[in-house]
This record gives C-alpha cells, structure tokens and sequence, in this order.
C-alpha cells in the first residue's frame, strides 16, 4: 500500500489502544473507524464498506477466555464473508487464536504488538481481500510474508504454533534448531527468522554441511589467505566472516563429521576465526541457525555428534511438521504450485476439480512440500485441459515408491527415494539431484552413505 486506501474497522474495549492504532494506520488506511463496543459491528458492516477488521477477542470485565472474539468472528464471517479479520490477542489467548484461524480469520497480533508485525498482517490482510475482490472469489485466509521468499503459513493448528514460535525468537540472538524430514520447508523458515530479525539488512548466508567435503571444510567455512596451499592464488573471505553481523545458516549440520564438529565448536565459543594460512585472530558477530533431518538427540548418544556442539546450536529447537500431519494444507500449497507452474507454462487458467483436490488430500507426501510441488509441475505440464481431475493425477499407489510397512524411519524412506529416482532416470545423477531437490555432492554423499 504506497498511499492511503481501503477502510479498516479496529474493536477494542481499550480505548487507549485504539488511539495508539489509529495514530499507527493514519497513514496507510483511507479510513479508520473504531469502536469499543462489539455490539456495532453488525451495524457498521450494514453501512460501511469496510476491507479488514482487527479483532480484539476479549470485551467484558474480568473475562479473558477469548470466546467473545470467536463469537464475534463468527457473526462477522456471516455477514460478510469476504471480509479479512485479524484477531488481536494476549500471549494467553494464542491457544484461541490459532483456533480462529482454522475458523476463518486471517491472522492473529499478540499484545503488546510490534508496529512492523502489525502494519505488515493488515497490508498482506488488505492485498488479499483486494485480490480475492478483483477475482469474484471471497478471501481466503492465507498468510505471507513479504519479500522475495513468501513463507506460506497455512491454516494447520501445528504450523500456527511454529509461526508464534519463530514470532517470538526471531528477534533474538539465539542460536536455532530446525527440524524436520527433507522437503518440509526448513530453510524458508531459516529465511524468515533472519527476515524478522534485527539482522535482516544484511543476507543471510547459507552453507550446506552435506555438500562440504572435509578437505575443503576449513577453507569453505574459514577462508584462506593467498599461497596457504597450491590453488590460494588469493585472499578468500569464508562464509562464517561473510556472515559477520548477519545470520549463517549451516543445512544439513547432522552429515557433518566429528572431528569437523570440534573445529566447528571452537569458532562458536570463540567468536573468531583464522584463515587457513594466517596466524590473525578475526572477531565474527554471527547469529546461527542450523537444519536437519536427523535425530540429533539419537546421534549424541551413539557418540556420532558433539553434546556440547548440540548444546552451542539448539538454544532453540523448531520442529517443522511433515506435510502428511497438517492435511489441511496440501491443497493450499498444491494451488500455490499450481498458479506458479501454469504461470511457467502459459496455462493461466488452470484449476483442480473437487475431486483433484481430495485425491491429492489422501496422499502422504514422504517427500513433503518439495514432491508436491514437483508432482504439480509434472501434471501441468502434461495437462491439455483447463482443469485438472482425479484421473490427470498420476500418483502412485504410495508417494515416492515407498511400500507400507517397509519404511519405518526417515532414513528408510529417504533411501527409497533416491534408489527409485536412479532407477527412474537410468543413473543420471543431475537429474536425481534435480528431481530430489539437493545438490550433485549432497547427492554423492548420500549414495555413498546408503551404498547405493
């Protein structure tokens, strides 16, 4: 919103903060109008054309379980069901807030809110009804971030209560843990912690500790000064002092070897680092986040990886749910995909039938959001309609070739994957890699590792 537009309706039984608010949105909304009893909405609904309404969910003395809010959200969708509600809420309330989500709203605040939090929730609130609007569909409640990598949220109550999480620390220095199987969205999580942080002027760099080989690991992560070995022709910054006063992502942390782990470990207590060839303390100001798919906690204990490297790099630990525990949103990132793709592809119109949408509901997804969207390239590509069926969706009887009761870990099904991708594309390992979403070397060193 680069001028004032649109009209806003803000309820709230303090009338302290709906000054604060209206002070806040006079320059971005044409029209503010607020009220402290919720009695009026219906009314001021009648006579307004209002876009979005933030919602407090508690009006009477002394009550604070939140069921007002959910009953006047309710009222509203009835009456206007185009209408974005963002629910403004207490710490104490998230539990209900997340409920009002799956409800119909299109977001939730925590009090005492953040101005940026709050203005970005109504902006991307009134770009969706104003879409929604220019279609002919009612708005839906999706939620993006802004920037160049949109974080889709869903309506899941899980992945709500990995939203307030990575709300709440993202403003920190502390060091992260993301888990979570492969293709569950773990580096735009990574990506949208450093976007709401106070780092985020500066990129994030990404490492990924998989496709590192141990020869080049102190050089990749360090750096080197010229003539420290054959090929320094010159001075090299590493990603860790790249990353000085942002956010280094290390992926894949769990594939990295012991004795590195050690090398890795003194750095992070430290706070510097030395190039490969110099004897020069440099001081890095970094904060770390770090993925995997592995069971850390199980590593530790078979002595595979550091106690007290784990301890260094999970102050914090984020698990991000596999896509087969939040079917409520598989057709959400499917219609995504699929908007994204016919785009690609100059089919603009293309839409899934009633039908599409369940069989695609009914499937597992083991490789998650990554196969999904793979699989939604492959059927717009080969689409020659405007919608797609149940029957233009070729998914195998189990995702990803795995057989049930024959892959019980996420190392089994990952192993099934890859075998069944090499055997599909006749050994072509760019294409594997492609198709899995890795890397060449992470590809390598996962065949190694399976004997593949």
């Amino acid at each position: 919103m680069n001028k004032r537009q649109g009209t806003i309706l803000v309820v709230d039984d303090n009338k302290s903060i709906l000054a604060a608010v209206e002070i806040l949105l006079q320059n971005v909304f044409a029209k503010i109008i607020t009220i402290s009893n919720p009695n009026r909405i219906n009314r001021i609904l009648s006579d307004e054309q209002v876009d979005i309404i933030l919602l407090d969910m508690n009006f009477g003395a002394g009550i604070n379980s939140g069921n007002e809010g959910l009953f006047w959200l309710a009222e509203i969708k009835k009456q206007k069901p185009s209408i974005q509600v963002i629910l403004f809420t207490a710490y104490a309330d998230i539990e209900l807030a997340v409920r009002g989500i799956k409800e119909g709203a299109a977001d939730f605040v925590v009090k005492p809110w953040e101005n940026d939090k709050l203005l970005e929730s109504l902006q991307s609130a009134y770009r969706a009804a104003k879409n929604k609007k220019s279609a002919g569909q009612p708005a839906q409640s999706v939620t993006f971030s802004s920037g160049k990598n949109d974080m889709f949220w869903g309506k899941s109550e899980a992945m709500q209560k990995v939203r307030l999480l990575i709300g709440k620390v993202s403003k920190t220095d502390a060091n992260i843990l993301i888990t979570g199987e492969n293709g569950t969205g773990k580096e735009m999580a990574a990506r949208e912690i450093h976007r709401l942080s106070s780092r985020n002027k500066n990129k994030m760099v990404t490492v990924d500790m998989g496709a590192i080989t141990e020869t080049l690991f102190e050089s990749e992560l360090f750096g080197h000064v010229k003539g420290a070995f054959t090929d320094a022709q010159t001075d090299r910054i590493g990603k860790i002092e790249e990353a000085d006063d942002s956010t280094l992502f290390l992926d894949e942390i769990g594939n990295l070897s012991y004795h590195l782990q050690a090398k890795l470990l003194t750095v992070l207590q430290q706070r510097y680092i030395v190039r490969v060839g110099s004897n020069r303390h440099i001081p890095v100001n970094i904060r770390l986040l770090s993925a995997t798919n592995k069971n850390l906690d199980e590593l530790v204990k078979k002595d595979l990886f550091r106690e007290d490297l784990m301890y260094r790099i999970n102050t914090i630990r984020i698990h991000i749910p596999p896509l087969r525990e939040r079917p409520d949103d598989i057709v959400p990132f499917a219609e995504i995909f699929l908007d994204k793709q016919a785009k690609n592809y100059n089919k603009d119109n293309l839409r899934f039938t009633t039908a599409a949408k369940d069989k695609l509901k009914a499937q597992p997804w083991y490789g998650n959001i990554r196969e999904l969207e793979h699989f939604i390239e492959k059927a717009v590509i080969f689409c020659e309609n405007e919608t797609i069926d149940a029957d233009d969706l070729d998914i195998p009887a189990v995702s990803s070739g795995v057989k049930e009761n024959e892959a019980t870990t996420i190392e089994e099904m990952e192993h099934h994957m890859i075998r069944n991708s090499i055997n599909k594309h006749n050994g072509n390992l760019s294409l594997v890699a492609s198709e899995l979403g890795i890397s060449r070397q992470t590809l390598y060193n996962k065949i190694k590792r399976y004997e593949l």
